[in-house]
C-alpha cells in the first residue's frame, strides 16, 4: 500500500505539536515534581496551550517568538486582574463582560493582535475562578513567564516555523514585472496576450486573501496602511499595462510623449521594487511627478513632428493616453505610499493629500481611527467582540452561581467552541459534545485502571499532548475536544487524587459550555457575516454613487458655488471611506465562513469592493485641476452620463438577481469635435472613469453591460481589478520646491 505523502498542513501541525507539548511539559514537571509549586505547574502547563494551540499566531519562528514575548505583560496583567476579581462571582463576571469586550475587539488592530485574542482570554478566565487566592499571585505569574520563556525558545531552537514571504517581497515582484511591461510597451511592443495574462495573474497574487496571514498589510499603524495602498495601486498598474498589451487597436504608433512617459513608469518601478528590498533608498514620486506634468501639458496635441496645439488629437490617441496616464498615476501612488510606509515620509507633496492622510498622524491617532471606526454595530469586528464578551459573561455566571468545581472548563469551552454563525456553532459544539463523551469514557477507564499511580499519568501525558495537538487542528473539534479531555485528565490527575468523577465533570463542564456557546450563537448575530456583508456593501454603493456625481460635476466646472460642492465632495469621501473599512472587514468574515462563491448565482462582493476603490480613487485625481468649465454640450452629456451611473448604483446597491446592466451614455464624436482642446483630456477620462464602473456594477451581479464601452477591462475576470480611469491631472501640478 503506498504511503500517504505529507502534507504542508500535517507538517505544520506535527512541528507545533511539538513545541507546545515540550515546553508545557518541561515547565509542569519541572514545577511539580522538582519545585512541589502544584500553582506554577499550572500556569506553566497552560501557558504554551494558550498562547502555542489556542492562539494561532502567523508568521515564522522568530514572529511568533517576538508576538509571545510582547503579549506576555498584557497575561500578566490579566491573570492579575483575574485574581482580583476571583473575590465574588459578580465582580468575576463584570470583570469578564469588559475584559472580554477589550481583548475581542483588539482584533481590529491587525492580524496578529487577532491571532492572540484567545489565548489572551484565557489567562483571564484562569485566575477569576474559586479559590479566591491573591496570596498565590506570585507564584500564577511566575508559572506564566516560565511557560512563556519555555514556548519562546521552542519557537526559536525546536523545529521553528520556516518564515513566510513578506508582502513587500510581493509587490516588489510585481513592480519588476510591471517595468517590463512598460519598457516593452514603450519599444512598440504593445500586443502580447501572454504579458496580458502574466500580468493580471501578478495582480491577483498581490489581493491579501492570497498571502499568509502574518504579511498581510490589515494592522492599523502606518507602515501597513501604506504597504496596502502600494500593493492595490501595483494591481491598477498591472491591470492598466495588461489593457494596452490586450488591445492592440488602441496603441497608435510612433508616440513619442506616451514612449517617454512609460520608460518613467518602468524606471519609477524598478527603483521602487529595489526600495522595496532594501537593495537602495527609498525615492518618492518627485522624478515621475516631473514627467507627468510634462506629459498632460502636451497630451492634448497630435503625435508625431505636428506640433500646432490648435489641432486637436485623435480621440483614439487621447484614450491609449488617458490609459498611459493611468499607469503612471498608479505608479506615483506606489512610490509615495512606500516612502510613507518604509521611508519615513509625513506628507507626499503634489500628489491628492487625502490619498495619503494616514501619513501626518502620530500612530496613536491612527490605532484611534482604526477603534472608533468599528464601534458601531454594523461591524463584524465589533459584534463578535459582543458575542464573545457576553458568551464568556454568562459562563462565568453559570459557573460560579452553580458552584463547578472545574467552571473554567465551561468557559473554555465557549471560547474555543463557538463561531460567528449559529449554523457553524451547532456543527461545532454537536461534533465536540460527541468527541467530549468518547474522551471522558476513555479518561474514566485510564483513571480506573491507574487506580491513583500518578506515574501512568505522567506517562500517558506526554503522547496524549503530543497527539491531541496534533490530530485535533486537523481532524476538527471531536477529535480535539475528545483527545484535549484526555489530556486534562492526566494532568489534573497528578495534581489531586483523582476518581473516574473527574471525567464526569469534564463532559458535563464542557456540554454547559457547549449548550451557552449556542445560545450566543443562536441569539446574537445568527447569520454571521452573510446578511452583514450584503448590508455593508448596499451603504457602500449608496455612498459612491453622490460621490461620482460631485465628482464628475467639479471636474467639468458645473455652474454653481463650488465651496459647498467641495464640502459635499469631502462629506461623501469621508463616509464612502468609512463603509469601505466596515465592508471590508465584512468581506473578509465573509471568506472565512464559507460564503458562496459567485459562481453560485450570488453577487461578487470583491467586485464591489472594487467598485468603491476606483470611485475614491478616480474622486482623489479627476479634481486636482482647473480645466476650466466644459462648453454646454459636453457639461449636458456629462450630467446625463453621471445621472445614469449613479442611478444603476443605487439600483445595483439592491442587489437584484439578474444584476445591473448601467449604460452610461459614451462621449458623443460630435461633443470631442467641439469641446476645446483644453478641455477634451478630461472628458476622455471621466469617460474612461463611468464605463470602468458600469463594467464593474454588470460584474458584480454577473451580468455584462449592454454597449462596449469605448475604454473597458477586456478579459477582466470577476474579481480582478480593472481601470481605474483616474489619469485626468495626475501630476498636473509640480510639487512646490
Amino acid at each position: 500500500m503506498p504511503k500517504r505523502p505529507r502534507t504542508p498542513g500535517r507538517v505544520r501541525a506535527a512541528r507545533q505539536s511539538a513545541r507546545v507539548t515540550v515546553a508545557s511539559l518541561a515547565g509542569f514537571y519541572s514545577a511539580l515534581y522538582a519545585l512541589d509549586q502544584p500553582v506554577v505547574a499550572v500556569y506553566a502547563l497552560f501557558t504554551p496551550i494558550s498562547l502555542g494551540v489556542l492562539s494561532p499566531i502567523p508568521g515564522g519562528g522568530r514572529d511568533r517568538a517576538r508576538t509571545v514575548l510582547f503579549v506576555l505583560p498584557v497575561a500578566a496583567a490579566l491573570t492579575a486582574l483575574g485574581t482580583a476579581l476571583a473575590v465574588t462571582t459578580a465582580s468575576a463576571v463584570a470583570g469578564m463582560l469588559v475584559v472580554g469586550f477589550t481583548v475581542s475587539f483588539a482584533a481590529a488592530y491587525g492580524p496578529a493582535p487577532a491571532s492572540v485574542v484567545p489565548g489572551l482570554l484565557l489567562f483571564y478566565v484562569l485566575a477569576c475562578f474559586p479559590p479566591y487566592a491573591p496570596d498565590t499571585l506570585s507564584q500564577r505569574l511566575a508559572g506564566l513567564l516560565a511557560g512563556g520563556a519555555l514556548l519562546v525558545l521552542c519557537e526559536l531552537l525546536l523545529l521553528p516555523a520556516p518564515p513566510s514571504q513578506p508582502y513587500r517581497a510581493r509587490v516588489a515582484s510585481a513592480l519588476d514585472l510591471a517595468a517590463a511591461a512598460a519598457v516593452a510597451a514603450a519599444q512598440g511592443h504593445r500586443h502580447g496576450p501572454e504579458r496580458a495574462r502574466r500580468l493580471r495573474e501578478a495582480g491577483q497574487a498581490l489581493r491579501l486573501s492570497q498571502a499568509p496571514p502574518a504579511s498581510r498589510p490589515t494592522g492599523a499603524g502606518r507602515t501597513a496602511r501604506g504597504l496596502a495602498q502600494a500593493g492595490a495601486a501595483t494591481r491598477r498598474v498591472l491591470d492598466q499595462l495588461a489593457r494596452m498589451a490586450e488591445r492592440p487597436e488602441s496603441a497608435p504608433v510612433g508616440d513619442p510623449h506616451s514612449e517617454v512617459l512609460l520608460r518613467g513608469v518602468a524606471a519609477g518601478c524598478s527603483a521602487t521594487a529595489s526600495a522595496l528590498r532594501g537593495a537602495s533608498a527609498v525615492r518618492g514620486p518627485e522624478a515621475l511627478e516631473e514627467m507627468v506634468a510634462d506629459f498632460v501639458a502636451v497630451r492634448g496635441r497630435p503625435s508625431g513632428a505636428v506640433a500646432d496645439t490648435e489641432v486637436k488629437a485623435s480621440q483614439k490617441l487621447l484614450e491609449y493616453r488617458s490609459d498611459v496616464l493611468a499607469s503612471a498615476a498608479s505608479a506615483m501612488t506606489v512610490q509615495a505610499a512606500v516612502a510613507v510606509a518604509i521611508g519615513g515620509r509625513r506628507h507626499a507633496p503634489g500628489l491628492p493629500r487625502g490619498q495619503y492622510w494616514y501619513a501626518e498622524p502620530p500612530a496613536a491617532r491612527l490605532f484611534a481611527v482604526r477603534l472608533t471606526g468599528n464601534l458601531t454595530l454594523r461591524s463584524v469586528l465589533f459584534q463578535n467582540a459582543v458575542r464573545t464578551a457576553v458568551g464568556l459573561s454568562a459562563a462565568r455566571l453559570v459557573a460560579g452561581v452553580l458552584g463547578l468545581s472545574h467552571g473554567f472548563w465551561v468557559l473554555l469551552a465557549v471560547l474555543t467552541l463557538g463561531r460567528t454563525t449559529a449554523g457553524a456553532t451547532w456543527s461545532t459544539v454537536r461534533s465536540a459534545a460527541v468527541g467530549t463523551l468518547v474522551g471522558a469514557l476513555t479518561a474514566g477507564v485510564l483513571i480506573f485502571e491507574a487506580g491513583g499511580t500518578v506515574d501512568v499519568y505522567a506517562v500517558v501525558l506526554v503522547p496524549a499532548m503530543f497527539v491531541a495537538f496534533f490530530v485535533g487542528p486537523i481532524a476538527g473539534p471531536a477529535w480535539a475536544q475528545g483527545l484535549f479531555t484526555l489530556v486534562v485528565a492526566a494532568a489534573f490527575s497528578q495534581l489531586t487524587p483523582a476518581s473516574w468523577r473527574l471525567a464526569e465533570t469534564r463532559l458535563l463542564d464542557v456540554l454547559t459550555g457547549c449548550v451557552i456557546g449556542l445560545a450566543c450563537g443562536v441569539l446574537a448575530w445568527p447569520a454571521g457575516a452573510r446578511a452583514e456583508v450584503r448590508r455593508s456593501m448596499a451603504e457602500l454603493l449608496r455612498a459612491v454613487a453622490p460621490l461620482v456625481r460631485l465628482t464628475v460635476l467639479a471636474a467639468v466646472g458645473a455652474p454653481g458655488d463650488p465651496v459647498p460642492r467641495r464640502a459635499a465632495a469631502e462629506d461623501a469621501l469621508r463616509l464612502t471611506r468609512h463603509r469601505h473599512r466596515i465592508a471590508e472587514g465584512a468581506y473578509a468574515q465573509f471568506r472565512t465562513e464559507g460564503g458562496r462563491h459567485p459562481v453560485d448565482g450570488g453577487p461578487d462582493w470583491h467586485v464591489a469592493l472594487n467598485c468603491a476603490s476606483h470611485a475614491v480613487v478616480g474622486s482623489l485625481w479627476l479634481t486636482r485641476q482647473e480645466y476650466g468649465p466644459a462648453p454646454p454640450d459636453a457639461l449636458r452629456w456629462a450630467r446625463e452620463a453621471v445621472e445614469q451611473l449613479a442611478t444603476a448604483m443605487d439600483r445595483a446597491a439592491a442587489f437584484p438577481s439578474g444584476g445591473v446592466r448601467a449604460r452610461p451614455t459614451p462621449l458623443p464624436p460630435e461633443v470631442v469635435s467641439a469641446a476645446p482642446a483644453s478641455v477634451l483630456p478630461v472628458l476622455v477620462d471621466i469617460d474612461n472613469w463611468l464605463q470602468t464602473l458600469a463594467a464593474d456594477l454588470a460584474a458584480i451581479g454577473g451580468g455584462r453591460p449592454d454597449e462596449t464601452p469605448p475604454v473597458q477591462d477586456a478579459g477582466t475576470a470577476p474579481g480582478s481589478p480593472a481601470h481605474s480611469g483616474v489619469a485626468s491631472s495626475a501630476g498636473s501640478r509640480r510639487p512646490r520646491r
